[in-house]
């Protein structure tokens, strides 16, 4: 390719921009949109100069798609940039972020561009985007500004460098180009749908500081035909971008969105956010931890009268952590105790698994597990800036009453770091969950007349429904039927509704007439029938965030399974991202349905196609972690010695492969009726 040249109008300005030829092939790892912005603009998969040079006419000489192949060239010949830029997003942490996105987490997406001049000012910037719940994305010399300051960034703390560049903010919008793909049903090639979904639908806002060349300010300005709003505390007066404060340019941007958010600050010495959810805390980095398998530690969140509890109260049973030796391990015991006029005993264990998230939102406190699992830890920093056990407390007491206002009018905090107590107080919870279990254990899909819908995912696949039953929980594995009953019963109009089951169409793959009828509804009229337990025959549909995919392999008369942490080729001869893109965007296809991992160790699993024996492969990595209760669900039903004949990436890597394996095992598919 000739030098490329492109104008851009920039306010009374005309820029005229040559950028250096193209050369080679290029493409990005784990995605299955080639070049992202040209394959959702144009539908054409640019990989190499002529694509470029196609893409770039097609496109009427568009500075955002120079931008875009010129990054892809030069990251072929150069290679990755080193930490902490991350480059290139894969499609895999897209998918990962997709309920993030969609549960009210991460509310927006925000990129900072320039050199600010005040480096206490871009830190306060970045600080008030993760407490807005604004996921961050930062390019060129903002970044060295940012870390110079003592700024931790990364995913984990949703400020994300992307590069030592500003061009490197064109992955910015390659992710909207994506998220518009994977989630939104947007077809590649069609310009204007996408140009609608991203001004309508992605909460996207742009921040420039000073310092931008020329070609750059174009790219930026390119920007404005998606609908983000690009502001600048200054250096760029003169054109249509807009100008504010730096005290005051999250909120000018956010409000150009419409994005809301009312966050009030919970005095304690740290930060409290989503934005700190995703980080952990590594062992170097602890002042002090509980449980673990190293000390007793457990969580319980029960029901009280009104009477017996003190609103906001928070008491510490034992050794505050200023009187722990640091790198210790150190017994924790957190009762919460709730009293509300609507609240049910039910909702008891849904609320329980939010200790886990509110934990995570402190930004030196990090949680794992659940009940008397639990590994928590605080760091040295945060315990340096004065954090004690109290404060855990006062974080949990406030995110429940900030969070489920209408549920609960009192909130009390009982945390136990005393060695003795702490076990009496173990039993009594030990005592509470196996009277939940029992509640729930085996509960069946034909034991109850109404199911739930989650329509959580229509903020980005505006036609995708998921119907949650006893036996098959969402397809991200985020929620099961009673999180969806409880999450009815506490917000009646929210995303999880009821769904009448009505007349029996099809036993054998879970249609129902009510379902249906749902279904095409809550579609807008796009989907008709569902069946819940088959692949073949109108399987449910997809929006973009499953845990993973099953999906037909006709060869060998037989569907495999393959999880989104896995990045190789499966026998299908494509890897996961490639699957993925085929089925998102509330799209119904036969043969390949988005599931939640745990929906493997259901008795409705491939029930349409004559259950668990047609499954053939799985990724090692969800054999091993599905193993101990596959294998005992297996014995039970006489199957014992089955999963040894489910083949994985050591075993077969081509279809071929895969005939072979089976063969050799005998495995019982190759016998069923055929799927086709």
């Amino acid at each position: 390719m000739t030098d490329v040249e492109f104008a851009r109008k920039h306010g009374d300005q005309e820029l005229q921009i040559k950028v250096p030829a193209l050369s080679g092939s290029f493409t990005y790892d784990d995605t299955a949109y080639h070049l992202p912005i040209s394959f959702a603009l144009t539908g054409i998969a640019v990989h190499d100069k002529p694509g470029a040079q196609e893409v770039y006419a097609k496109t009427g000489n568009n500075p955002i798609v120079a931008s875009e192949c010129l990054l892809a060239a030069q990251t072929a010949s150069a290679g990755k940039e080193p930490e902490p830029f991350t480059g290139f997003i894969s499609d895999t942490v897209i998918r990962k972020l997709g309920y993030s996105l969609v549960d009210g987490s991460i509310l927006g997406l925000a990129l900072i561009l320039g050199k600010p001049a005040n480096a206490d000012s871009a830190a306060a910037i970045c600080r008030e985007l993760q407490e807005k719940y604004m996921l961050t994305f930062l390019a060129g010399d903002v970044i060295p500004v940012l870390l110079n300051s003592g700024v931790k960034l990364g995913l984990d703390y949703r400020l994300i460098p992307l590069g030592s560049k500003s061009v490197y903010g064109i992955h910015f919008v390659d992710i909207i180009a994506r998220v518009a793909m994977m989630f939104g049903g947007v077809t590649p090639g069609d310009m204007h749908r996408l140009l609608h979904y991203a001004a309508e639908r992605a909460k996207a806002i742009v921040i420039v500081f000073p310092g931008l060349s020329d070609e750059e300010i174009a790219f930026v300005d390119g920007m404005r035909v998606l609908g983000f709003p690009i502001l600048t505390p200054g250096g760029y007066e003169g054109g249509t971008w807009i100008t504010a404060g730096a005290e005051d340019i999250v909120r000018r941007g956010m409000e150009e969105k419409g994005i809301r958010v009312n966050v009030t600050a919970i005095p304690i010495p740290m930060g409290c956010s989503p934005a700190f959810e995703g980080k952990s805390i590594r062992k170097e980095e602890m002042y002090v931890e509980f449980g673990g398998g190293r000390s007793t530690a457990f969580e319980l969140l029960r029901m009280r009268d009104a009477s017996e509890i003190t609103d906001g109260e928070v008491t510490v049973i034992g050794m505050e952590v200023d009187t722990m030796v640091q790198g210790s391990a150190n017994p924790l015991g957190i009762i919460i105790d709730v009293a509300g006029k609507t609240m049910k005993k039910d909702y008891e264990p849904v609320l329980e698994r939010r200790i886990h998230n509110f934990v995570n939102y402190g930004e030196g406190s990090w949680h794992v597990a659940q009940r008397d699992l639990i590994w928590v830890r605080l760091s040295k920093e945060a315990v340096a800036k004065g954090v004690k056990i109290e404060h855990i407390g006062k974080l949990l007491a406030s995110k429940f009453r900030m969070d489920f206002p209408q549920l609960l009018e009192a909130v009390s905090v009982t945390l136990i770091t005393d060695p003795q107590k702490i076990l009496e107080a173990k039993k009594e919870a030990e005592r509470v969950y196996e009277e939940r279990d029992a509640r729930i254990k085996g509960m069946k899909d034909n034991e109850v007349n109404t199911y739930y819908s989650c329509t959580l995912c229509q903020t980005f696949a505006p036609n995708h429904v998921c119907v949650i039953t006893p036996e098959r929980m969402g397809l991200c594995g985020a929620l099961s039927w009673l999180d969806g009953r409880i999450a009815f019963e506490i917000s009646p109009s929210g995303a999880n509704q009821p769904v009448e089951k009505g007349a029996v169409l099809n036993l054998q793959n879970g249609e129902y007439e009510g379902v249906n009828r749902f279904v095409k509804k809550a579609s807008h009229g796009e989907i008709e029938r569902i069946s819940l337990y088959s692949v073949m025959e109108y399987p449910m549909t997809c929006c973009g965030c499953f845990e993973a995919i099953a999906l037909m392999l006709p060869e060998v008369n037989g569907i495999m399974v393959v999880n989104r942490e896995f990045t190789g080729i499966t026998p299908s001869g494509m890897t996961f991202s490639t699957l993925a893109g085929t089925i998102g965007g509330g799209a119904q296809t036969p043969g390949f349905a988005g599931i939640a991992k745990n929906f493997v160790l259901s008795d409705r699993f491939l029930q349409g196609e004559g259950g668990i024996e047609r499954l053939v492969w799985m990724p090692s990595q969800l054999k091993e972690e599905l193993k101990s209760r596959l294998e005992k669900i297996l014995s039970d039903k006489g199957k014992a010695g089955f999963f040894e004949k489910i083949a994985d990436e050591n075993t077969a890597t081509t279809i071929e492969d895969l005939t072979v394996f089976l063969e050799r095992v005998e495995h019982p598919a190759l016998a069923m009726k055929p799927l086709m």
